[in-house]
């Protein structure tokens, strides 16, 4: 007995619906486009009762009294059931979320958005979450696997794509789906469903197919189909008992399978063929509820009856097949097939009305050996597709079963991390309608594409560069980066238009201040950035394209791997690039510094860029004073440390500002003097909306550093950061450029400062041998303020090696003067030069196997042996070897007169008064 279709109810508003039951299945809850839901006791509930939830719903779940909404304001909320009484916010997005479901046993949900991210959330601590990051569009649909250990996800970049829960990781991964921009254009909704109880089948709606997937293998083991269906499958679900499976087509067709028999048992049609975009299945198995896209609901009763028929019609189906063949009739079919690499061809039809009652239910014909139960070697009804196998006219080869299944060992190791897409540092999505195409210490570039307009807004920052402008965006462009000479803006190409990059060069004197290059075919730019009289664009290709900031195209290069974004700064070009794959969720980056002045080189040679673990870069860019600096998706922020060979430093972790685990900065600028973070707060969300114009906030630096609530760690924390934050200084200098002398002295300054506080800190903590390790990063200067301080503390062990320590930097300083006041063609020797050239014979009368560096290193080991006063004497030596007339200064008496009086002071005194001898050479001169 077939079941029976119920006539519709008008539930919501025109638009997309969707549709629940209760656990008990004693109410059906439904949402719609008018933002409500509405708990329904029975289809012919005439009042249901309603919930206003915001002003769109996308998608409903219901699970232990709790009813979950993705809701049109970006957030999925949580509601007490039947009560309907708000119950706070579960998670929130930079755009609407999709689809929300329900695990099974109700204690987490899973919400697919427009901003490519799916999230999992704990419903009793919404702060528990994770976030699965990998599509390059939209999210469709997510189901949860009965045994919460992975999670499938449709996506309008035509993949639909299996993860670990746990790690975070992709497991598979099928490109079987239409890509669409978005939601509302894509072909089908494609929601997906876990077979329930075992999980060991994935059902996805595949145009007009349904395809199962082995939860095992990863494996495509059958596909079902029906004559009927003429519009694409939108929809699927389970029934209770993991048996059959139901459909709903864009056309309103509502089908059911026995998925074992792979037989459809049941063929109903909306009444007025509307788009079927929500399906539930009652929890006995006895009634399926469905929605429509115009807001209506309907009913099928009577589904447990075609349990019992479906059983019988497969029985009958498989006599009349018998009936069809006989002795001869086998031979010859096993003959056919004994070629396993053949595909099987399909039987001519002369009448399809009259052989309804022998075709299959999927429109395909079958294997006689699938119906042959008394024979051995006959294939188990579940046949297999064959990937690679090609098919003709939408069959599959389907081949015989050779032997019982060998379970295939399941790799457990490291799982490649999906690439992450090429971006532009300070753009939102480009998905977004209204976005920011470029926020940068420059200006702004918005971005708007809707139904009344499509246009580019240009505002700076400093009016004084030049005046706001509106542009119409008629070739699509969706990159732009800002310079105070330029704007450049670039688009992807098409099948009928090539990629196009468009610069309006408003600095420009002449009256032509705009210039466009298409790409060659196939070619698309990929990221794009402005120098100080340069533009670069990276493609597709894996070039970079230089040009000129007038349009003058200049050196092409090629890069070892995708890119992923890029930045320029006066004549600095940054590229951070895809170096292999990445596994485990960790990207694989490297990074290149290219010099582009007259002097041209490669600072940075593809080493790879550090980010945090399972995370991914989130933007790259110079600060303000032009040091390379970049920024991961757990907030971690990096600056480029030159004098420490170009290592990267971690100078903030933006999440320490976060109050929620769901809140976000989004970084628009970095400066070293002052030290700021410039960033927008966004709650909720990783990035802002446009408008109204977001505030933004300042973060202060705090280097990594172990308990910096001390007050030792606070102060080296702050020494290394103003150090690490000074560097800058030293690179514009030799660059060329003028330096803010002031701002540096204040810094040097500041450190020497914290350098003597440290000083102080340690000697009160007795921690004497720290404390020439400080002095020996302090200046000369302050070395003899440390003298002074031990002196005082009664420290004269302390006393003695700073004062050792202090006369081996005057060396150095005095050095350092000489080669600065004049720069000679042979190099001065120094006082250990000189020594050594005198002892290195009695060196290698000792050591007679050693080589230069080794004579060398035992003759620093010897000369540190001497005391301050003898290596002082060969310093002085080398000086007058070298031509003492030419390097004679004002002080140099005095120096001397300093010296002698040391010396004889040191003279007069006994030998045992040793604290005016230490501290002599502090004092003499107060």
């Amino acid at each position: 007995m077939p079941c029976e279709r119920k006539p519709m109810r008008y539930g919501h508003s025109e638009g997309h619906t969707d549709v629940c039951f209760d656990d008990e299945g004693k109410c059906i809850v439904t949402c719609g486009s008018d933002g409500d839901v509405r708990i329904w006791e029975s289809l012919d509930d005439d009042d249901p009762k309603s919930i206003n939830v915001g002003e769109k719903v996308y998608s409903v779940a219901l699970k232990n009294g709790k009813l979950v909404t993705a809701v049109s304001n970006n957030t999925v909320q949580i509601h007490t059931f039947p009560e309907g009484d708000p119950d706070g916010i579960l998670t929130r997005f930079t755009t609407n979320a999709n689809h929300v479901t329900f695990n099974s046993s109700g204690s987490r949900v899973a919400a697919g958005s427009s901003d490519f991210i799916v999230k999992i959330v704990e419903v009793v601590d919404s702060s528990q979450q994770k976030t699965l990051r990998g599509h390059d569009a939209p999210v469709l649909s997510v189901a949860l696997d009965p045994s919460d250990e992975f999670l499938a996800s449709s996506s309008c970049d035509g993949s639909v794509t299996v993860w670990s829960i746990e790690s975070q990781t992709q497991v598979a991964q099928w490109k079987i789906l239409q890509k669409s921009s978005d939601v509302s254009n894509a072909k089908s909704l494609c929601r997906l469903a876990w077979q329930p109880r075992s999980g060991k089948l994935l059902a996805i709606p595949v145009d007009l197919t349904i395809q199962l997937y082995d939860r095992n293998t990863w494996t495509h083991v059958s596909t079902l189909s029906g004559d009927l269906i003429s519009q694409v499958v939108n929809v699927v679900v389970w029934s209770p008992c993991g048996k059959f499976l139901a459909a709903g087509t864009i056309g309103g067709n509502l089908l059911i399978w026995d998925v074992e028999a792979k037989l459809c048992i049941e063929r109903q049609k909306h009444e007025k063929g509307f788009t079927v975009c929500g399906m539930a299945w009652h929890p006995s198995g006895g009634r399926i509820a469905y929605t429509d896209t115009e807001g209506c609901l309907g009913l099928l009763e009577g589904v447990s009856s075609l349990s019992s028929s479906s059983t019988a019609a497969a029985a009958k189906e498989t006599n009349d097949y018998d009936d069809l063949f006989d002795e001869d009739d086998d031979r010859m079919l096993d003959e056919g097939m004994s070629d396993s690499r053949s595909p099987v061809k399909k039987p001519i039809m002369e009448d399809d009305d009259d052989d309804d009652d022998l075709m299959p239910a999927t429109g395909r014909p079958r294997n006689r050996g699938s119906f042959l139960d008394d024979d051995d070697n006959s294939q188990d009804p579940g046949s297999v597709k064959l990937d690679g196998v090609p098919e003709e006219d939408g069959s599959s080869a389907i081949l015989p079963a050779v032997g019982p299944a060998v379970s295939r060992p399941v790799y457990e190791g490291p799982m490649p991390t999906q690439p992450q897409r090429a971006f532009q540092p300070g753009s939102t999505p480009v998905h977004l309608m209204h976005r920011f195409m470029m926020w940068n210490s420059v200006g702004i570039v918005r971005g708007y594409n809707d139904d009344q307009d499509n246009a580019i807004d240009v505002e700076f920052h400093d009016t004084a560069i030049h005046h706001a402008m509106h542009l119409t965006n008629t070739l699509g462009h969706t990159m732009a980066d800002l310079s105070q000479e330029a704007v450049l803006l670039a688009c992807e190409g098409n099948n009928e238009l090539a990629s196009k990059i468009q610069c309006l060069h408003f600095s420009c004197w002449d009256t032509h201040k705009d210039w466009i290059v298409d790409l060659p075919k196939g070619e698309d730019v990929r990221a794009l950035c402005l120098g100080q009289g340069w533009a670069a664009v990276a493609t597709s290709a894996l070039m970079v394209r230089l040009f000129s900031v007038g349009g003058v195209q200049k050196e092409i290069f090629s890069l070892p791997g995708d890119v992923v974004c890029m930045a320029g700064h006066g004549e600095q070009l940054l590229i951070v690039c895809h170096r292999g794959t990445g596994f485990d969720g960790d990207q694989a980056l490297g990074i290149q510094l290219l010099q582009l002045g007259h002097k041209r080189r490669q600072v940075i040679h593809g080493e790879p860029l550090p980010l945090s673990r399972k995370s991914y870069l989130a933007w790259m860019d110079f600060t303000a004073e032009g040091t390379p600096c970049c920024i991961d998706s757990e907030g971690v922020v990096r600056m480029l440390n030159r004098t420490l060979g170009n290592m990267w430093t971690p100078v903030c972790n933006t999440r320490d500002s976060c109050k929620s685990k769901s809140d976000h900065y989004w970084v628009v600028g970095v400066h070293e003097n002052p030290q700021q973070l410039r960033c927008i707060p966004c709650k909720g969300a990783r990035y802002p909306p446009t408008l109204p114009r977001p505030a933004v906030a300042v973060l202060p630096f705090n280097l990594l550093y172990c308990q910096t609530t001390t007050e030792k760690g606070q102060m080296e924390e702050q020494y290394w950061r103003s150090v690490l934050f000074q560097n800058h200084y030293g690179f514009l200098s030799s660059s060329g450029y003028e330096i803010d002398s002031e701002g540096q002295s204040r810094a040097e300054k500041e450190q020497q400062e914290l350098l003597m506080k440290m000083f102080a800190l340690s000697c009160k903590l007795e921690r004497e041998f720290r404390c020439v390790e400080l002095a020996e990063m302090m200046t000369h200067s302050v070395v003899t303020l440390a003298i002074r301080y031990a002196s005082r503390s009664r420290r004269m062990a302390l006393a003695q090696r700073l004062s050792e320590l202090a006369l081996e930097k005057a060396s150095q300083c005095q050095e350092e003067e000489q080669e600065e006041e004049e720069p000679a063609y042979q190099r001065p020797k120094t006082g250990f030069q000189l020594w050594l050239e005198e002892n290195r014979k009695s060196i290698l009368a000792d050591n007679p196997d050693f080589e230069e560096m080794d004579v060398i290193k035992e003759g620093m080991g010897r000369f540190r042996t001497l005391s301050a006063e003898e290596r002082l004497n060969w310093t002085e030596r080398a000086k007058g070897d070298s031509d003492p007339k030419k390097r004679k200064r004002e002080d140099e008496g005095q120096v001397d007169e300093q010296m002698e009086s040391n010396e004889g002071s040191t003279k007069k005194k006994k030998p045992l008064d040793t604290s005016a001898k230490l501290s002599a050479f502090a004092f003499n001169k107060e």
